[in-house]
């Protein structure tokens, strides 16, 4: 090997046809002859190829592992509050499960992006009234419109992680999109650690009642509950100190996902007119129906943000735009189905929310689908997806708010 080495040197080709024939014999031969022929720069070359070890990033994210287990015991804690201050458990968790984690999140990366102090006293000012709004609603569990402003607090303090991450929510719209990859790594990451916890935790209970001892209720009510609220931050913490990991399985999950959901698009719109389903006399087929529409919405945005920095391949490309027409058609179907609802039965809180939120879809989608058609018929660049994506996403935040903050008042809490 080594004689072949020395006579390939001016021969590039012949060089990578040894080392790929026998790659750790090629490497023990070529560093045994190196001194001789190392004033040769394609000799330089391999030796940094073959011998350089990476070294390990530095932490610029600022998060270390005790901080992240200081960050999940705080989350723990909060989520233990109904235990240890005996409050109604139904009661606290519906209106404050997002106060468990997001928070904590937010007041993370207000730190990294050197948050000035108007910008950190409005972001918890903000979480504050939130935190003060829905906890001081009357506690009626019929009421729609207490049912929609708990469910779009969710969404609220999750804007206001968007804000912390971006840093200015009105001016970086790059940032935006990333914020939306973030959530789409940080999904894949979290499922990882929730699958990986359940299988330890069956394995620990069942290894203690192999000795007569049962742990699961003690198991269930502290050391499930802490996991579950410290997922997402040490998931958090895995997506920022590791993006070259997680980075490589998202892209792969989103282009894997999105043909497969649009082929199961196109044969569930057939079997609905084959069975005969009627979404607008159908009250739990409209929401199924809509849950439908927000999943495979969730799933293209996803996709283009995990995309949109790298060259897509044209198959991809024509993937996400059939994908974005069967989608306006099913939100086309789910908007005309709950405005002939609100025409024939009136309106009420749920109907509102639910044509709001439908509407600012449909707008939506019809922005990306443009957006992709340039890209396929006039050449546009694959990044300008995004960048619709992206500055639209304040429109859902203003919805959001009126949702959380005005339908409880404006329907007086009914």
């Amino acid at each position: 090997m080594k004689e072949e080495i020395i006579a390939s040197l001016d021969h590039p080709h012949e060089l990578e046809g040894l080392y790929r024939s026998h790659k750790s014999l090629f490497a023990q031969s070529f560093n045994a002859i190196y001194p001789e022929v190392k004033d040769r720069p394609i000799a330089q070359y391999w030796h940094e190829r073959l011998n350089y070890k990476e070294t390990a990033p530095a932490n610029t994210t600022g998060l270390t592992w005790l901080s992240v287990v200081i960050a999940s015991l705080m989350a723990g804690l909060i989520a233990k509050l109904p235990a240890i201050f005996n409050i109604n458990e139904e009661y606290f968790y519906s209106r404050n499960i997002g106060f468990v984690v997001f928070p904590i999140l937010s007041a993370y990366f207000a730190w990294k992006n050197k948050f000035s102090v108007g910008k950190i006293a409005f972001l918890a000012l903000a979480m504050l009234a939130g935190l003060v709004f829905i906890n001081f609603l009357p506690d009626n569990h019929k009421s729609d419109s207490l049912i929609l402003s708990c469910i779009h607090l969710l969404l609220f303090l999750w804007s206001m992680l968007g804000f912390a991450f971006a840093g200015d929510w009105r001016k970086k719209g790059s940032n935006r999109l990333d914020f939306l990859k973030y959530n789409g790594d940080l999904v894949v990451m979290t499922t990882l650690i929730l699958i990986a916890g359940g299988i330890m935790s069956a394995v620990t209970i069942g290894l203690f009642s192999l000795i007569g001892i049962q742990i699961e209720q003690f198991y269930a009510q502290n050391v499930i509950v802490v996991g579950l609220a410290a997922a997402p931050i040490v998931g958090t913490y895995l997506t920022q100190t590791n993006p070259q990991l997680v980075g490589k399985v998202s892209p792969v999950i989103a282009k894997l996902f999105s043909p497969l959901v649009a082929v199961m698009l196109t044969i569930y719109l057939v079997a609905i007119v084959y069975a005969g389903k009627d979404p607008y006399n159908d009250r739990e087929f409209l929401i199924i129906f809509n849950a439908l529409l927000i999943g495979v919405m969730t799933i293209i945005f996803f996709s283009v943000a995990e995309t949109a920095k790298s060259r897509l391949h044209i198959v991809q490309i024509w993937i996400l735009f059939v994908l974005s027409i069967l989608t306006i058609i099913v939100n086309g179907v789910a908007l005309s189905a709950i405005i002939f609802r609100i025409a024939e039965f009136g309106i009420t809180p749920n109907r509102m929310a639910v044509v709001g939120g439908n509407a600012l879809i449909f707008i939506n989608l019809v922005i990306v689908n443009l957006k992709l058609y340039q890209v396929l018929f006039r050449k546009s660049e694959i990044n300008r997806v995004g960048q619709s994506i992206a500055a639209y996403l304040p429109v859902y935040v203003v919805w959001t708010i009126i949702v959380t903050f005005i339908f409880p008042l404006m329907f007086g809490f009914r």
